[in-house]
């Protein structure tokens, strides 16, 4: 829609792709000023720089100071100059000075992010996030940092996976600070009850551990599965299940531990020259080596798996799906393969891209994982998909966008040309490289 300014046309008269280029155009707005906001955040960093105060009034208590706003490497600034910018923006003095934070950051610790905010590849948030996330970093652990995120920071995957990502590469950046947080977070351990929050109603709250934590949801979720037939309602069920729980009786248990049924926890170890001493928790992100000896090791049994062929899956002819068919998808596509979905949940609906009773094979290579909302979606509402290759998906909505939704996450792809040669399925590193 060019030239298209909301409140200059009624919304009531537009069509429906009319009403969604209209979106897309404010987005694109949006984005471009918060980009624009952080370029006058640095300058006005820029020109508020120590150089302007006078080191006589400047020493005298109370007077305005240089202060570091960013992480190492980036210049000092007047401390002073975030409060008027907040003042013109409309935010408070911290917000203007984490923005100006973040501007400095990025332009002196993050310059691969940077450079992809200011073509428009990567939203502000995005970079903001990374930059929050690594200001107690060295200029060259925030550069790994930088190096590592700024491929998935353009929104291919959505905030709550990114903000693992960004954890994760925190903690391989610097091992031992991350070791030093988890070692400080397993002291920090209580049981106890809060304050009273009235109308007859309290709240207690554990916080351990998180194979202790598994263990308590666990036996919690269990034994209210055994109330269904008493308790209609599911929040009532849970908490009859706890009050059971601690409910003496005349045989104790052995051990706190035989309060609790097993829980399972997959762990993604890492081996060979790239390895960085930081696993993956299935459910829950990084761990460093030294919490998986710590917690887990002395009461953990640990089931080495081989890891598998993906490409060695032979089909089968049923609709059924095996277990090992769902290993495979799983490891190959952990994620919701919806564009931009979140769940990583194992327990998604395996989806038939092309259904098995329009010829469809039960095989790796037809199998998208998604949640229920999405799979119903998928059936009945109005996407197409496409999979011109094992885990690569091309989704296409009824007014003609494309998407490509594969392990990195979603992408958006504009050119018509190669979205539909893709969505037939060809030349897959030209629709990336566009």
């Amino acid at each position: 829609m060019t030239g298209f300014v909301l409140g200059t046309q009624g919304l009531e008269s537009m069509s429906e792709a009319e009403l969604l280029a209209a979106a897309d155009l404010c987005a694109e707005t949006a984005r471009q000023a918060e980009v624009g906001l952080l370029r006058i955040a640095y300058q006005w960093a820029v020109v508020h720089a120590p150089g302007r105060l006078d080191p006589t009034e400047s020493a005298k208590p109370g007077r305005e100071k240089a202060r570091q706003l960013g992480g190492p490497g980036t210049p000092e600034v007047c401390e002073f100059a975030a409060a008027e910018l907040g003042l013109r923006i409309g935010r408070t003095t911290y917000a203007a000075a984490q923005l100006m934070a973040d501007a400095l950051d990025l332009r002196h610790r993050h310059p691969e992010l940077w450079r992809r905010v200011e073509t428009g590849e990567v939203r502000a948030s995005y970079a903001r996030h990374v930059c929050a996330k690594t200001r107690e970093l060295t200029v060259e652990q925030a550069a790994y940092v930088d190096r590592a995120v700024a491929q998935s920071a353009d929104g291919r995957i959505p905030w709550s996976r990114f903000e693992v990502l960004v954890e994760a590469k925190v903690a391989q950046a610097d091992p031992e600070a991350a070791r030093s947080r988890e070692e400080a977070a397993s002291e920090a351990t209580f049981a106890r009850k809060l304050r009273q929050q009235g109308n007859g109603m309290g709240t207690f709250m554990v916080r351990a551990d998180l194979p202790t934590i598994d263990q308590v949801e666990a036996a919690v979720s269990a034994l209210a599965a055994t109330l269904v037939e008493e308790i209609d309602d599911e929040d009532q069920r849970r908490v009859q299940a706890v009050r059971m729980l601690v409910t003496p009786t005349d045989e104790p248990a052995a051990s706190v531990d035989d309060l609790a049924p097993q829980v399972h926890l997959y762990l993604h170890a890492y081996a060979g020259p790239d390895a960085t001493g930081v696993a993956r928790l299935e459910g829950h992100g990084p761990v460093t080596e030294a919490w998986v000896t710590r917690v887990l090791g002395p009461r953990g049994r640990f089931k080495v798996m081989p890891v598998i062929d993906l490409a060695g899956q032979a089909p089968v002819d049923s609709y059924e799906i095996p277990d090992r068919h769902r290993q495979a998808v799983h490891l190959m596509t952990p994620a919701d393969t919806f564009p931009f979905a979140s769940s990583l949940s194992r327990k998604q609906q395996v989806d038939h891209t092309v259904p098995f009773d329009e010829g469809g094979e039960s095989g790796v290579g037809n199998y998208g994982p998604m949640t229920q909302t999405h799979h119903r979606i998928k059936t009945h509402g109005p996407m197409e998909v496409r999979q011109p290759f094992p885990g690569i998906y091309v989704w296409r909505d009824r007014h003609g966008a494309f998407y490509l939704v594969d392990h990195t996450g979603t992408r958006r792809v504009r050119r018509p040309d190669l979205s539909c040669e893709l969505y037939r399925g060809p030349v897959i590193e030209l629709a990336l490289a566009s």
